[in-house]
């Protein structure tokens, strides 16, 4: 007796054969089309932090430079260097003071380019200088479109990034300030420090013309009553295939029940505040373990240690290795996890990216334009008291103090981490906001 066609075995009888499931390359190029727009995006974005990181570094090689120049008018004291290294981040929290306004009133978008205005007038004001005021302004512009970044570009790539691939493009803000950096260090080989300052003109035009033609976050337009482009945006962002009616409505819910303005009886509600006293935190605490110090006076530092490489190719090895830290840190984010990562890693693969990542997912969205600036103001007038106070403090104590007080605060850091600090990853930012609002861990966990 035969046996039914539908129990044969073989190719020939393969009535119903089952698809295999996708390779783990076949998923990862899916997910490559499905977000190349929102790749696009960011990109135009986070070229403001190519600046910012950029411009942070300047005086690493400048500042030795200028103390041995023959021009009265440029040699520097070490008083002197103090304020050219610090003043930056003087300008970088008021960036971040304006923020607060320009977040919500201009957006997102329109804020990350508006940056563009100071930092063109610092970088040409530093490249023509023929006094210390020049290079002091010129300083202080170029951190206030740094600071104003800061505040921004974080809050926009969290707002316009699917929950699959926010730990990853959460990491390319960081990611593009150490490229940055590394490639002011690179330059530093080759070109005298006005040339420096010229070439840091090319990135911010770059932005502008990329951005003019990027959307704007679905988010926050529909803050603004603008439903239809709203719809539009994350419609562009997500692709013409994608089905966004789902996305968008439960983004269209929060920002409903969000949509007055936060008063301060609001603000003393615990789901309120809980968060943004996390991101304050993160930021303070991210400053006191001494990198801008350590990055603005870098150079210097390799002065005066015995180094066997001359000390312009010492900053350039550490910004090429913080760059290679940072790229894993993008790219294991939404595999280990946030707080994996901060536990285990250093500063350029843990403290340094997602920190910022973190504050953009946790802050709630009716305060989160001003929350970030606030953030961003506490983080530079920390960086601005430790950066100011270094050179001094090394002349006075030897360069051991200042790191010694550095690993403590990593310590501090580590509990802080295992006890008030959420894991996020996966996580849309509707579930996190919910997080602190009921407490339900089963959000996050």
């Amino acid at each position: 007796m035969q046996e039914p066609l539908l129990g044969a075995e073989g190719r020939d009888y393969d009535t119903f054969p089952e698809k295999p499931p996708p390779s783990p390359g076949e998923r990862t190029r899916v997910g490559v089309l499905q977000n190349k727009r929102v790749f696009l995006a960011t990109f135009a974005a986070v070229l403001g932090n190519f600046s910012f990181g950029y411009a942070l570094v300047y005086t690493s090689p400048v500042i030795p430079a200028l103390e041995h120049s023959s021009d009265p008018n440029l040699n520097l004291t070490k008083t002197q260097a103090s304020w050219f290294g610090s003043v930056f981040t003087l300008g970088a929290a008021a960036g971040g003071l304006s923020a607060m306004v320009l977040n919500d009133l201009l957006g997102r978008k329109l804020s990350i380019m508006f940056s563009a205005v100071p930092s063109a007038a610092g970088y040409a004001l530093m490249a023509g200088a023929h006094g210390l005021w020049m290079l002091l302004l010129g300083r202080m512009l170029t951190g206030f479109a740094g600071g104003l970044t800061a505040a921004c570009i974080p809050v926009y790539v969290s707002e316009i990034a699917p929950p699959s691939v926010r730990g990853a493009l959460g990491a390319t803000p960081q990611l593009m300030a150490v490229f940055g950096s590394l490639s002011l260090y690179a330059l530093g080989l080759l070109l005298p420090w006005r040339w420096l300052a010229v070439a840091g003109e090319g990135p911010v035009l770059v932005m502008v013309l990329l951005l003019s033609c990027m959307p704007n976050s679905p988010r926050f337009l529909l803050s603004k009553g603008r439903d239809a482009e709203a719809l539009q945006a994350l419609a562009w962002l997500r692709g013409p295939d994608a089905d966004t009616r789902w996305e968008f409505e439960q983004i269209q819910d929060t920002v409903r029940r969000q949509s007055s303005h936060l008063s301060w009886a609001e603000a003393r509600d615990p789901h309120m505040y809980r968060p943004i006293v996390i991101a304050l935190l993160m930021r303070f605490l991210q400053q006191l373990t001494g990198i801008t110090p350590i990055l603005v006076y870098l150079q210097s530092i390799f002065d005066s240690t015995a180094v066997l490489l001359p000390p312009k190719v010492d900053a350039a090895i550490v910004g090429a290795v913080r760059l290679l830290s940072v790229l894993i840190a993008a790219l294991t984010m939404d595999l280990a996890g946030r707080k994996a990562l901060l536990f285990v890693s250093g500063y350029a693969m843990g403290w340094g990216p997602i920190t910022w990542l973190l504050m953009s997912e946790i802050l709630p969205l009716r305060a989160r334009g001003v929350a970030s600036g606030l953030c961003v103001l506490v983080s530079w007038l920390t960086a601005f008291a430790l950066t100011k106070s270094f050179l001094l403090v090394t002349n006075a104590f030897g360069l051991q103090a200042p790191f010694f007080f550095f690993a403590a605060v990593c310590l501090v850091n580590l509990a802080f981490t295992g006890c008030c600090v959420p894991e996020t990853k996966g996580r849309s930012l509707e579930q996190i906001e919910s997080f602190f609002r009921t407490g339900r861990r089963s959000f996050l966990h």
